[in-house]
């Protein structure tokens, strides 16, 4: 007996934009344009014969069939992603990819697969750096490693490392006719800034809250941040994990004796089951051990 399928390209725009709420979100995650996510939705609902979405001057809303269609669809189309990856890699053999941010990569990571490899050395690895979330389903990426709160739906996360936040510099800025020596000197520096206010937790906890009003140099990226900080460039806001190779090697110091935790933590992400293969399962162990190692030894 025939399946009755919509076509697959319209049940991925509706179930995007359901889980969004949003056409222009769902068409960013599937690199169309909004106007095509919402010609796919108007498709399905006239293959369907039902409204699954209300269409409001300030944007969408799931009608009671169409939330109940989107709880159903979802999971249907994670066991076509799995089932995909499961034969996209049949014919990979020992290949593991590796998805995680520039900053993690460079900072953290990098130095430390020599081990992983030394210890697996049938091993294909490949590593992946973006700041864009992966995508599972379209990446052809096994694990990943995020910052974030642990909270990513259509995924498995386990906790690797917390971190704590607090101000980076090179040893330089300790002297000269302006030096470091108190958190109040900071407003004689340049403040190196990401694209977010990641300053105005630790600053709240010194008390200068107006110094987070100050304009500085932003990057997109803590890597690029932490070098333009060694460099000699200003005052970053470090964030341990990252920081912590470059404050052993004496590239940076810590001026002063304040930190406060971050409110995100770094996570070892993977597709629903996938932690289960053994390729995997490898590195996620051998990966949490390290983890393990830092935080003892430095903490």
């Amino acid at each position: 007996m025939a399946r009755d399928l919509p076509p697959l390209i319209a049940m991925r725009a509706f179930e995007a934009a359901a889980r969004h709420g949003s056409f222009t979100q769902a068409a960013e995650e599937l690199h169309i344009t909004p106007a095509a996510v919402s010609q796919q939705v108007r498709h399905l609902e006239d293959r369907l014969d039902v409204g699954l979405f209300l269409r409001r001057p300030r944007g969408i809303a799931l009608t009671a069939v169409g939330r109940d269609y989107a709880q159903a669809l979802g999971p249907a189309l994670d066991q076509i992603a799995a089932a995909t990856r499961q034969a996209r890699g049949a014919d990979r053999g020992g290949r593991l990819t590796i998805a995680t941010t520039p900053s993690f990569a460079a900072k953290w990571l990098v130095h430390r697969m020599a081990g992983f490899q030394a210890l697996q050395p049938d091993l294909d690895v490949r590593l992946s750096s973006s700041n864009a979330l992966t995508n599972f389903g379209e990446d052809d990426i096994d694990v990943a490693v995020r910052f974030g709160g642990g909270s990513w739906p259509g995924v498995s996360a386990t906790r690797l490392m917390t971190t704590e936040l607090f101000p980076v510099c090179s040893p330089a800025l300790l002297h000269g006719p302006r030096p470091l020596k108190q958190p109040e000197d900071l407003q004689h520096h340049t403040m190196l800034r990401l694209m977010s206010p990641e300053w105005i937790k630790w600053l709240k906890a010194a008390g200068l809250e107006t110094l987070a009003q100050r304009r500085g140099p932003q990057f997109s990226d803590a890597g690029l941040m932490m070098q333009a900080a060694i460099e000699g460039q200003g005052v970053a806001l470090g964030q341990w994990v990252l920081v912590a190779d470059d404050l052993a090697a004496g590239r940076l110091v810590e001026p002063f004796d304040l930190r406060v935790p971050s409110d995100g933590a770094y996570y070892l992400v993977t597709p629903p089951g996938a932690e289960a293969r053994p390729k995997v399962k490898v590195f996620c162990d051998w990966l949490e051990t390290e983890a393990r190692k830092v935080q003892t030894d430095v903490l």
